[in-house]
């Protein structure tokens, strides 16, 4: 079975993307569209899912490298084991979004909404988040190593063993956040300061 079948198959609870519609086409039929794109093969685009309906959709295992998906609605989509790498997800709706393992290096994320999603294990090495809400997310193991994080919020968010090492953190509220196995960039204040709090 395919990529592209198991998608089809839908989850419990999930919306098959062969039933959702976008600018009168499948999505099933813009993501074969977008696979024979990303091999360079005819009759490839790129797939353009800028302010698309896409709320508890089923993309797992899909390859949306490089796609648009600006402004679109994402809530409660199952995205587990994607590609999402250099994908443009700015100011998309990621609440209670499954990113488990996704793989987003180098994804447009600023203004996108990640609250409660489920995000551990994810790559976000050089990613843009600027502005972003990643309150109450699980980011356990996660990698954002590199990435614009200015002006994001984390209240609420498990960050256990996740790196943030070479990451600006200037201009990030994280208080409140458990930091103590957190990787943090070298000779970062805060993370003593949160350490000596949860001591007294």
């Amino acid at each position: 079975m395919g990529i592209l079948d198991s998608l089809m198959g839908g989850g419990k609870g999930l919306r098959s993307v062969s039933r959702i519609k976008h600018r009168g086409k499948r999505v099933s039929e813009i993501l074969e569209a977008h696979a024979r794109f990303f091999r360079g093969e005819p009759g490839g685009a790129r797939a353009n899912l800028d302010g698309a309906d896409l709320s508890r959709a089923d993309f797992r295992g899909a390859n949306l490298t490089d796609a648009l998906l600006a402004g679109a609605r994402l809530d409660g989509a199952n995205f587990q084991k994607a590609k999402l790498t250099r994908a443009d997800l700015s100011h998309c709706n990621l609440r209670g979004a499954d990113l488990r393992n996704t793989d987003m290096t180098e994804a447009r994320l600023p203004g996108a909404d990640l609250t409660e999603a489920q995000a551990s294990g994810i790559e976000l090495f050089r990613c843009d988040l600027t502005g972003a809400c990643l309150e109450r997310a699980n980011l356990r193991n996660t990698n954002f190593r590199g990435t614009i994080i200015r002006g994001a919020k984390f209240a609420g968010a498990d960050m256990g063993v996740t790196i943030l090492r070479e990451t600006d953190l200037e201009g990030v509220d994280l208080s409140g956040v458990d930091l103590t196995t957190t990787l943090m960039p070298r000779g970062y204040a805060g993370a003593k300061q949160q350490a000596a709090a949860q001591k007294n």
